[in-house]
């Protein structure tokens, strides 16, 4: 049941093409990057063959764009006298809470100005656009104080008030989970969950408060981890290929991807390592995975294709290559999530564990997509970005990972401008080779993530994922392998007509030919616009909530 209605101002295709800028970023081919402590310091060279630019990734483009986020940035765009949140105003509160998210303001009346819209949550009689602020308001308040609970002690003692007066579940629900990963202890954490179940004595009625609840739960009384190479070792339904991201508990850290075809076999370079792709799966906000714009959760979504890059527009948003489609159980538009049952999955909990190997069924943090398709996420997609890595503030505490951005949920690929907007470096390309390589150009499968135990602040090494499925006593035999390419060539249409261009990939001049053939995927032939106009950013529109609006393929 929706708590509020689903009405938004509509955007314009360029203003929202100017704020779909949430996509993580991904490493693969092998290629390493070392953090950038500015937009394009020490990068690579253009990559072989790409002589195009694009004008949304200049750096007079990314300075002025910058410029304009800070330009918000100013007392009287946070006072409330001359803002009250009201209907009026939910469009000016929308767009500013966004750049608060993107720039991470540290001066003293952002944070005050928060503080003060959050003691609305105990209000009752809100009006539906009132909600949706400070559904907003809750949010960006979670990414500050998660970022300093210290700092923010003050947005921290709201949450508590908000725990204990709101009428509103999914606020209680968030401001538990802020509080609890602001770093209370176990013993901090139970008195809490006492206080919420008294107050929601029907909390398990409640998606946002069963699962929040559930996590406290696991927090406070952690459970061991099933064998990995149990769930490696699993085939979710037969012929189907299977991605596995494998991260770890701190999403700052970058996650595994490794790759099984549809004879469950892994697949692998060369030399005979296997195929992998480092991913960043970490909300931009620090949310949950239960809440809209949190975290990407773990569990099986299912694969299904992919979305050609719309256009220009969405650039900034997605990159130049396509997207990868997934689904979540429930999420309308699947067209088999399990092969031979047309549409989205829509059983029950006992059916979903079936698609999991036993020693798993019981295992809390892999149910997580299930719950988040209860919940009514949708729209995760895996993509790249335009965006520069420096767009974004509050990334020093993470350098390993500087060139990777934040998301609200997407999975995107590392994709690297230089200041004259060629590119340098992409691995959405790669990504795309290895699922059509396996499953055709209408692949299909699953893709399963998984958050591994410890506090490991570094990716799992592709050596134990070798134990593991030795563990697992999984054959390591592989039928496919995947050359590495460290260049891709961008090929011109030849002619004007208006047709898709085609982007190819290309093996690096000395590279030895790998047994799968090159794949010619289609991409947008628009031609960026030469102009530099900065539009005030807005933040993505929440497509589950909004369903009049031009739905976008991106997470939430």
């Amino acid at each position: 049941m929706k708590r509020f209605s689903p009405q938004f101002n509509r955007h314009s295709l360029r203003h929202r093409g100017t704020v779909g800028v949430v996509g993580m970023l991904l490493l693969g081919g092998g290629l390493m990057l070392k953090p950038a402590l500015k937009s394009n310091a020490d990068v690579p060279q253009v990559l072989a063959g790409d002589d195009r630019e694009k004008s949304q990734a200049n750096a007079t483009f990314r300075l002025k764009q910058r410029q304009e986020q800070q330009r918000q940035i100013l007392p009287e765009n946070f006072d409330l006298d001359r803002y009250p949140v009201t209907n009026k105003n939910e469009k000016h509160w929308r767009n500013l809470l966004w750049t608060t998210a993107v720039v991470q303001p540290q001066a003293g009346f952002v944070a005050s100005t928060i503080e003060q819209m959050l003691t609305m949550a105990v209000r009752p009689g809100l009006s539906d656009a009132q909600k949706r602020t400070l559904d907003a308001a809750v949010r960006v308040g979670t990414q500050l104080y998660l970022s300093d609970p210290s700092r923010y002690a003050s947005i921290g003692e709201q949450f508590r008030q908000t725990l204990d007066r709101s009428p509103d579940p999914e606020w209680v629900a968030m401001s538990l989970a802020g509080l609890a990963k602001g770093g209370l202890s176990p013993e901090q954490i139970q008195p809490l969950v006492g206080r919420v179940k008294a107050r929601f004595p029907n909390w398990a009625t409640t998606v946002s408060l069963q699962t929040t609840l559930r996590e406290m739960a696991a927090l406070i009384s952690p459970s061991a981890t099933p064998p990995l190479g149990d769930l490696l070792d699993w085939t979710i339904a037969p012929k189907q290929a299977q991605l596995y991201v494998l991260c770890q508990q701190n999403r700052a850290v970058l996650c595994q991807t490794v790759l099984k075809n549809r004879k469950g076999e892994f697949v692998r370079q060369a030399d005979g390592q296997l195929w992998s792709m480092p991913l960043l799966l970490r909300s931009i906000h620090g949310l949950s995975w239960n809440f809209v714009r949190g975290e990407t959760p773990q569990g099986i979504f299912r694969v299904e294709g992919q979305v050609p890059q719309p256009d220009d527009e969405f650039f900034r948003a997605y990159g130049q290559f396509s997207l990868v489609n997934l689904f979540v159980p429930f999420e309308p538009g699947a067209k088999q999530f399990v092969p031979g049952k047309p549409g989205p999955f829509r059983g029950s909990l006992a059916d979903y564990k079936r698609l999991l190997p036993p020693s798993w069924r019981n295992h809390w943090g892999i149910q997580e997509s299930f719950w988040a398709g209860k919940a009514g996420r949708s729209l995760f997609r895996i993509h790249g970005t335009g965006e520069s890595p420096d767009f974004f503030s509050g990334k020093d505490q993470s350098p390993d990972t500087y060139n990777w951005n934040p998301t609200i949920g997407c999975l995107s690929a590392l994709e690297l401008y230089n200041e004259q907007g060629q590119l340098l470096q992409a691995d959405m390309p790669k990504l795309l080779s290895a699922l059509q390589a396996v499953g055709g150009k209408d692949f299909t499968g699953y893709l399963v993530v998984v958050d591994l135990p410890g506090n490991a602040s570094k990716p799992i090494a592709l050596e134990a994922i070798e134990t593991a499925l030795r563990g697992g006593k999984l054959s390591l035999k592989t039928q496919y392998q995947v050359q590495e390419r460290s260049t891709i060539t961008l090929q011109k249409a030849a002619s004007q007509q208006p047709e898709q261009a085609k982007t190819k990939f290309a093996l690096a001049r000395n590279a030895v030919q790998p047994t799968i053939e090159s794949i010619v995927l289609p991409k947008a032939d628009s031609a960026p616009t030469s102009s530099t106009e900065v539009s005030i950013p807005s933040p993505p529109d929440q497509p589950e909530l909004n369903p009049i609006t031009r739905p976008l393929p991106i997470a939430y």
